[in-house]
């Protein structure tokens, strides 16, 4: 495995929906590279968990925009992955969250 696969996959994202979903359908949210497609996002998860990947979907999430005194400020951009998996498939890194 290159450096390369490891920047695609930046964090899980791990919040009540998508533990649900997780349980339910066998769904992982990721925070992804802003720039990885979905054949990039597949093959990497695929090379990291050793899983079979049978769909990702991607969407480009929008900064919050955050007040400081009387100035604006916006967080940066970024890119969430909803990876499916083929069932009867588990990843150990979601399995004690």
């Amino acid at each position: 495995m290159n450096a390369k696969t490891y920047r695609i996959l930046k964090r899980p994202l791990v919040t009540e929906k998508s533990t649900t979903e997780k349980d339910l359908r066998n769904k992982l949210y990721f925070e992804v590279d802003r720039l990885a497609n979905k054949i990039e996002i597949k093959q990497a998860v695929e090379k990291i968990f050793k899983v079979n990947v049978v769909g990702v979907a991607t969407l480009s999430m929008k900064g919050k925009i955050k007040r400081v005194g009387k100035h604006f400020t916006q967080s940066p951009n970024w890119k969430k992955a909803v990876v499916t998996v083929k069932p009867g498939q588990r990843v150990e890194f979601f399995e004690g969250v």
